[in-house]
């Protein structure tokens, strides 16, 4: 009956339809539903193994020898050759038993048959084995066995391993046998004393069981079989070990092999050895065998005039025999002793810089001193090694420091010129100019002098020296020394710049050079007088202070914001105090945080003499004149400046520079007024030592550290310039560059810049929220924006060609672009109808958080809107306290807030931006972002910090669609570019550039 192309097929036909005339597919049910059982399909298969024995022959000669099963009597009794027998076997299907039916080895390789497939495969693959690597020889056997005996590949014993995984058994195929597959053997030589002389026979075990060596016969050199006779039962053990040569002799010996008592010295001098090199060798407990002696590698070193330095390589075996490295030599040499020293010297060669050493060669001029100064020495030093020399060995030495260069001009004949001294010094040695002008100007990378002191020429300082000596003249105009004209003061300044020879510099380096030995920071026994107990990432800071102290080191103490740097500071002033130091520390700081120092020295170090200075000397007495009379000065960046005379007169044992980025900027008075002051180290206290660029890392270090980056244009071309703006040389890649350039700079400043965040130490700390509120502005409030914009748009971008001279002009109009977002009012009280949606979300979330119990700071960079803020608060009769710089009771006010009950502290950034522990208020409201976010970190911190109990929820409000976005976004790349120098990112950023100032007028 014909089934319609339209009717359904029927469930199980589902999925398994096929073409006219082809076999049906399996459907998906057949795949997933069928078991491994189930898809097993055929007669099962065994691997039959029996013990065979190959009678001897008869009277004919010609006659074939009889091979027959092995029994417990023939053994005994007929002798002859064992072997053993492999051949397939099949599943009686009527009795279950393992018969020979119609399996043989032509059935398994024709196939076909019924058998399961995946057993006839691994047969197949047995036979192939066995064929491939057959080793025909007196027990091959010409019937339809496989004999194991001559299976010479490896393969065997993962094969056979892996039968028991396919279901497949190894079984006897005759009565009186048993058969198993052993998991491991071993296989040596033994040396016994037998009277005075020595035994030596194989011992083998299998499964860790001894074997008798009589019952045991190699197959090929990848295994054995033993056999256990037990009444009338042979028991069969197949056991897969690398059998050595030795050990394969053995056991075809019918005897142990004795070596007489005259000869034994002989055979323990050269024979053991060489046995030992082949072979596994165990030995009675009552007979001591002599250490093996390796091999060893003479190097021959002969020193010819003219720096010429020439070798040879040569193997010395302890039997006397010598060859050359990779020249054939006996089969039994340590092989592996020779390889390992041939190791150790191509590592010594690679730790040394040096080419891999050959069979024999040469060395010339800079390569022959490389060689003689630090190969050979480490040569020398290896285990395995001899070194022998001849001719006179020079004595070459690597000049490894920093080259300084001092450069003085000296008036010539030549009234429009001077001769330039360029004086380059190397650990002590003042360097001949000459043949250093030479080997710059010619490009070479290493210079050898006279007395074989020798060092590279690829130092950044040497680098310089050859870009000027490029700039300056050409080779041929140089005949007798460099020399300048006095209108080349740009170049001279690049020379100024190169030599570097300030004295600060000079003096800091000689002092760093003490730590070279250092390997860590030793603990520090906290100060008797300081009352204050502190924890362990603090004591630990202070150990930090106390090591940099005690080697009249300076650094930055840049520790995240509210993690008690001063109290750390504190800890350090107490101990130079308690260890015999007399003179007094200077410590200078904002003008608002002085009375926070009085009051924290006061509460933690009550013994410290503490004079604080609060007018110039103008109105009072100079600094000066008193100050030896105290423990600790503290005193204003302000007075400072207007005093620097008086603070300079005086000889301070150190400088603390609170809230240090005050002094970022090298080119204003106030870091000439630090620069100028005489103390024996200057220590940086600064949650954000740099907000825009490295310029002010440099500048910050260039008064703690000063020869640690002494030349700034140097830190410009090597740091600023490729980590900040991207500037590679052109066979350079850009990204690996820059982050190479961003690790050495890590490198260079942490052991003199410490930095932890809260995250890392201060896990007790409550959280600290952070969200943006994005407020909408009225329509009416939009329009005049977006008037504004497009006005200031046209402007701006037509200066930004030239910046530094336009940059008053440029930041005017991004001022009033930010006011116009805060509110129209603030640029003309025209606009003061227009409402400020900012304002209205903000008077709605603080009313909403006074009902609940909360308090709130509220910082702004505009003391206006301020202002308008607290007018807003008074109209919705919200308490409130406000601070800003032209508050004359600070305290008062912040006391008022600390211990009132206004839910609100209004605060200008600037002056609350730092100096200050609010730890009263949970809420946090930045009513407009700044262009450096530390000033915004630093703002939050004045609540989360140490002390603080609760959350810390920050908003930060944003106007929607003006500059304030733009602004954000600069934040975040400013941050990345903190991160990565401070906290180990790996994120490249820019300081505010032109390109910045018009991503800023972007629609």
């Amino acid at each position: 009956m014909s089934v319609p192309v339209s009717a359904p097929l029927a469930p199980d036909d589902a999925g398994r339809r096929g073409r006219p005339g082809r076999p049906v597919a399996p459907g998906w049910r057949d795949l997933v539903e069928a078991s491994p059982a189930a898809r097993s399909r055929g007669t099962a298969l065994a691997l039959g193994v029996e013990l065979r024995q190959r009678h001897p022959r008869g009277r004919a000669q010609w006659a074939p020898r009889r091979v027959e099963t092995a029994t417990a009597r023939s053994i005994a009794t007929v002798g002859g050759e064992l072997l053993v027998g492999l051949r397939p076997l099949q599943r009686s299907t009527a009795t279950g038993n393992w018969i020979r039916g119609e399996a043989s080895w032509d059935a398994i390789r024709r196939g076909g048959a019924g058998f399961d497939p995946a057993h006839t495969r691994w047969l197949a693959e047995l036979h192939s084995i066995a064929h491939d690597t057959v080793s025909l020889g007196p027990l091959a056997d010409a019937s339809d066995w496989l004999t194991l005996d001559t299976i010479a590949s490896s393969l065997l014993w993962p094969h056979l391993a892996a039968a028991a995984a396919l279901g497949i058994p190894l079984v006897p195929t005759a009565k009186g046998q048993e058969v198993r597959l052993a998991d491991a053997a071993t296989a040596a030589v033994h040396i016994a004393r037998d009277g005075e002389a020595l035994v030596l026979s194989p011992r083998i075990t299998v499964d860790g069981a001894p074997v008798t060596p009589e019952t045991v016969r190699p197959v090929g050199r990848t295994g054995l079989y033993a056999y256990t006779v037990v009444r009338s039962t042979v028991a069969l053990a197949l056991a897969p070990v690398a059998l050595d040569e030795p050990v394969v002799g053995l056991l075809a010996s019918p005897a142990p092999l004795i070596v007489p008592g005259d000869e034994v010295d002989a055979f323990l001098r050269t024979g053991y050895p060489r046995l030992a090199r082949r072979t596994t060798i165990t030995t009675d407990a009552a007979l001591p065998l002599p250490e093996l002696e390796p091999p060893v590698l003479e190097i021959a070193v002969h020193f010819r005039p003219s720096d010429r330095v020439e070798y040879e390589l040569e193997w010395r075996c302890p039997d006397g025999t010598r060859h050359r490295p990779g020249e054939d030599a006996a089969a039994d040499r340590d092989g592996e002793a020779e390889t390992a020293i041939l190791d150790r010297v191509a590592q010594t060669c690679e730790a040394a810089a040096s080419a891999p050493l050959a069979a024999q060669g040469s060395f010339d001029g800079i390569e022959a001193a490389e060689f003689a100064s630090r190969l050979l020495p480490a040569l020398e030093g290896l285990d395995g090694v001899v070194v022998r020399t001849t001719g006179r060995r020079r004595a070459y030495r690597e000049l490894t420091g920093d080259p300084q260069i001092t450069v003085t001009t000296v008036e010539s004949t030549d009234a429009d010129w001077f001769d330039l001294g360029v004086i380059v010094t190397i650990d002590g040695r003042n360097i001949p100019f000459a043949p250093l002008f030479s080997a710059l100007a010619t490009r070479r990378t290493k210079l050898l002098l006279s007395d074989g002191g020798y060092f590279s020429l690829k130092h950044p300082a040497l680098d310089r020296l050859r870009e000027l000596i490029d700039e300056s003249s050409d080779l041929a105009e140089w005949e007798t020394g460099p020399r300048i004209s006095r209108y080349q003061t740009t170049l001279w300044e690049d020379f100024e710049d190169l030599a570097d020879v300030a004295e600060p510099a000079v003096s800091w380096r000689a002092t760093a050079e003490g730590l070279r030995d250092v390997d860590r920071i030793e603990p520090t026994p906290v100060p008797r007088m300081l009352q204050a107990p502190l924890r362990p990432y603090q004591r630990a800071g202070f150990d930090w202070l106390a090591f940099l102290w005690r080697h009249r080191l300076g650094g930055i103490l840049a520790d995240d914001m509210g993690l008690g740097k001063t109290v750390q500071t504190l800890a350090l002033l107490a101990h130079a105090r308690e260890t015999g130091e007399r003179r007094p520390f200077l410590v200078v700081a904002p003008t608002s945080v002085l009375p926070t120092w009085r009051a924290e020295a006061a509460k933690f170090a009550p013994e410290l003499n503490v004079r604080l200075v609060q007018t110039t000397g103008r109105v009072s007495d100079p600094p000066g004149r008193d100050a030896p009379a105290a423990d600790v000065v503290v005193t204003s960046y302000a007075l400072l400046r207007l005093d620097e005379a008086a603070y300079a007169g005086v000889q301070w044992a150190g400088i603390i520079l609170d809230e240090a980025q005050f002094v970022k900027n090298p080119a204003t008075k106030l870091h000439k007024a630090v620069t100028a002051l005489r103390a024996d180290a200057v220590y940086a206290i600064t949650g954000t030592p740099m907000e825009n660029g490295l310029g002010e890392l440099w500048a910050i270090l260039s008064l703690t550290a000063p020869g640690l980056f002494p030349s700034a244009r140097r830190f410009r071309e090597e740091y600023i310039g490729p980590i900040e703006k991207g500037k590679v040389p052109e066979n350079q890649e850009g990204a690996p560059y820059r982050a190479a350039r961003l690790a050495r700079l890590r490198r260079r400043i942490r052991p003199l810049v410490l930095r932890r965040t809260k995250e890392l130490v201060a896990a007790e700390l409550p959280p600290r929220q952070e969200q943006q509120l994005v407020v909408e502005l009225a329509p009416a409030h939009r329009a005049l924006y977006d008037t504004t914009l497009q006005r200031e748009r046209q402007k701006v971008l037509g200066l930004l060609d030239d910046l530094d001279r336009n940059r008053f002009i440029v930041f005017r109009s991004l001022t009033l672009l930010r006011l116009m977002s805060l509110a129209p009012a603030l640029v003309d009280p025209v606009h003061a109808r227009l409402p400020s949606a900012k304002l209205d979300a903000l008077i709605d979330q603080l009313a909403e958080l006074a009902s609940e119990g909360h308090r709130a700071l509220v910082f702004s960079q505009f003391t206006s809107f301020l202002q308008l803020a607290a007018d807003r608060l008074q109209t919705a009769g919200i308490r409130h306290e406000y601070l800003d710089g032209s508050t004359r009771r600070r305290g008062d006010v912040i006391d008022a807030f600390r211990s009132g009950d206004a839910p609100v502290f209004l605060i200008s950034l600037k002056a609350g931006g730092f100096g200050l522990t609010l730890t009263e208020a949970d809420y946090v409201f930045l009513l407009d972002p700044w262009w450096n976010p530390a000033a915004e970190a630093q703002a939050v911190d004045r609540t989360h910090r140490i002390g603080q109990t609760r959350n810390v929820f920050v908003y930060k409000m944003i106007a929607a669609g003006t500059i304030e976005e733009k602004v954000v976004a600069l934040q975040q790349r400013k941050a990345r570019l903190f991160r990565s120098v401070m906290d180990d990112g790996d994120a490249f950023a820019q300081t505010l550039s032109a390109d910045d100032i018009r991503g800023l007028f972007e629609s």
